[in-house]
């Protein structure tokens, strides 16, 4: 009798690995296994991978290598990270943490599409029990709040995202922190003429007046950015006390393509992006990161973020086969800068073989896609396997990083202080 089963349990947190096995094939049985989900936009991914059965019949992803199809060799997830699309430039989209994560497995006779052995549903759920959701519009914010079950206090983090997205969120909400989401464009990006960071301000504010944060609170908020984020996040923990840790995934240094304003008045000057400096690839999809003129040369000093100001611990995250920003030069700046003003409150993690869109472990690895700021489709860089090994280690990193920086004071700390 075959079976093909989900261990522990077919439902599972996004973020959490499945044991896929099969049992009941004939000894040394070759067969096809395959994974597709539809995302958000109604496009269908899918992945597949051949194995052998051992002597009794069974596979087990945890232990046996894929011979041919999606990846080759152990690889537990590998269905999973390596969904893809039939069309060029797809990139997976799943923002809506009400929504899980739908994925079937399936086996197949080698060879034959047709001839299902087995199927199974795998529902990987972005918000876990007892955490609520909450949409959240301020004076000059919207964003969406993420408050984990229990009297807290909790740790409070602000996720910065390019584009309004609940993944990430909800993911750290359920690990015990209050997340609120908010977009650094809430309107299309060709509107966007100027930035303020007051707005980003008022989120921190926000978030630090939540029952479940301040009580008698945490040390303040961190912060958790990519891309065109980090600079935003870069810029809070330099201008707005009370930004305790922040985490910039491969970002810039300096403030890219509009100006940021504070207080009325504009504080840095925009790097602009020269298209002549794109790199077209026969895919029809362009490699972005030497775009940009260097952030350090004289010229453009104005546009850099003075980071030493930051009182808070950064923690800088750089993909080295990034394609889209020369993450990996921007954080050798900004620690050269640092140690220069004689500041130790960093810490670096490089990915080598790892790609610009860092996500949540096990989500489906993207080449290319719509840039959405940029009008172009363009390359987001590293290789499959490596980049998804850096998610999950990354995913870690990030909360043991915020666990550490964010303490939590209780009523029992305080009073054993005194």
């Amino acid at each position: 009798d075959l079976q093909l089963r989900l261990l522990p349990s077919a439902r599972c947190l996004f973020d959490q690995p499945v044991q896929v096995k099969v049992e009941g094939l004939r000894s040394r049985q070759v067969v096809t296994m395959r994974a597709r989900s539809t995302d958000e936009k109604g496009v269908v991914f899918g992945s597949s991978a051949t194995y052998r059965a051992d002597g009794s019949g069974e596979i087990d992803l945890l232990r046996d290598h894929s011979l041919s199809g999606s990846y080759v060799g152990v690889e537990p997830m590998g269905l999973l990270w390596s969904l893809k699309a039939d069309a060029l430039h797809k990139y997976f989209f799943k923002n809506n943490a009400l929504q899980p994560h739908v994925v079937k497995f399936s086996v197949h006779e080698e060879g034959r599409e047709d001839r299902m052995l087995a199927e199974v549903t795998n529902e990987r759920l972005l918000i876990g029990d007892g955490v609520s959701q909450l949409p959240v519009k301020g004076r000059n914010f919207q964003g969406v709040l993420f408050t984990p079950p229990g009297e807290g206090p909790f740790p409070a983090v602000l996720d910065l995202c390019t584009f309004a997205s609940e993944k990430r969120a909800s993911l750290l909400a359920n690990k015990g922190f209050v997340v609120l989401t908010v977009p650094v464009y809430s309107d299309h990006p060709d509107n966007v003429k100027q930035m303020h960071l007051d707005h980003f301000k008022e989120a921190v504010d926000f978030l630090q007046q939540q029952p479940k944060v301040s009580c008698l609170g945490s040390k303040g908020v961190g912060i958790v950015s990519r891309s065109k984020g980090g600079e935003i996040a870069l810029s809070l923990a330099a201008f707005v006390p009370g930004v305790e840790a922040t985490v910039w995934i491969n970002g810039c240094s300096a403030v890219l393509l509009v100006p940021l304003y504070y207080k009325n008045q504009q504080i840095f000057p925009p790097l602009l992006f020269d298209t002549n400096k794109l790199i077209h690839t026969e895919s029809g999809a362009s490699i972005m990161k030497y775009g940009f003129e260097n952030p350090v040369a004289e010229k453009n000093k104005d546009s850099l973020v003075p980071i030493e100001q930051a009182k808070g611990r950064f923690l800088f995250v750089a993909s080295e086969d990034d394609l889209c920003l020369d993450s990996k030069v921007y954080m050798d700046q900004m620690v050269e800068r640092l140690k220069h003003h004689g500041k130790e409150n960093f810490e670096t993690v490089r990915y080598p073989g790892a790609g610009h869109l860092l996500e949540a472990p096990y989500s489906p690895y993207c080449t290319s896609s719509f840039h959405r700021v940029l009008p172009y489709v363009v390359l987001w860089g590293g290789e499959a396997r490596a980049h998804a090994a850096a998610e999950v280690h990354l995913w870690s990193k990030i909360q043991e990083f915020f666990k550490t920086h964010l303490k939590i004071i209780t009523d029992q700390g305080l009073r054993a202080a005194n």
